[in-house]
């Protein structure tokens, strides 16, 4: 896209390829599973409090991962125009940086001390991890949201952030926000509400 320097040219498409090759086989060497225990990959599966949930290709957490991807392009607006740091070379490779924290996430997020974290204080009670098809979509999704906040002006990037927090939040009680603060900062109150769903 001209004019933007956070959109990513041929070799960080291609250093984005790498990575999210690279997070798959890493999830393989973990011994995560491929694709659901049940033995298909569904487009979507609504029903949070399953063992499909996290498995398929989208479930009511695909938004928070959306919206990683708008909160990223953010990330790198602030680093790279508003601020000018690192650079106006480095700013093309914003989408590659993003995937990479993105990745790094998805890892850790299924070793076992997170899966048991995640267990032990928010509404998960029978999480497992995720596959690594849900894995993979979970970063396809993170690039989506970059990709929509390069094109879309700031306010819609917003909006969009607002919506699928509320929508969430209304459905299944869960969202990104209380995702993380449940994760890091446990409060029983939230846990007890989140459980009435």
């Amino acid at each position: 896209m001209r004019g933007n320097k956070l959109y990513p040219h041929r070799r960080a498409w291609i250093a984005t390829l790498v990575l999210v090759v690279l997070a798959v086989a890493i999830l393989f060497a973990m011994d995560r599973p491929p694709i659901c225990t049940c033995g298909e990959v569904k487009l979507w599966h609504g029903v949070v409090e399953s063992e499909g949930n996290s498995q398929h290709l989208t479930d009511w957490y695909s938004p928070s991962h959306f919206i990683h991807g708008l909160i990223m392009y953010f990330l790198a607006w602030l680093l790279w125009r508003k601020w000018k740091l690192f650079g106006e070379r480095l700013a093309r490779w914003a989408l590659p940086i993003a995937v990479l924290v993105e990745a790094a996430w998805e890892i850790v997020e299924n070793t076992p001390m997170v899966i048991d974290r995640y267990r032990a204080v928010t509404v998960s009670w029978g999480y497992s991890g995720d596959s690594i098809v849900n894995s993979a979509a979970d970063i396809g999704w993170m690039i989506a949201g970059f990709l929509v906040a390069a094109r879309v002006p700031v306010l819609l990037s917003v909006a969009l952030t607002i919506g699928f927090e509320l929508l969430t939040l209304w459905v299944i009680r869960d969202n990104l926000t209380l995702n993380v603060v449940m994760l890091f900062w446990p409060i029983e109150a939230i846990r007890q509400w989140q459980g009435m769903g």
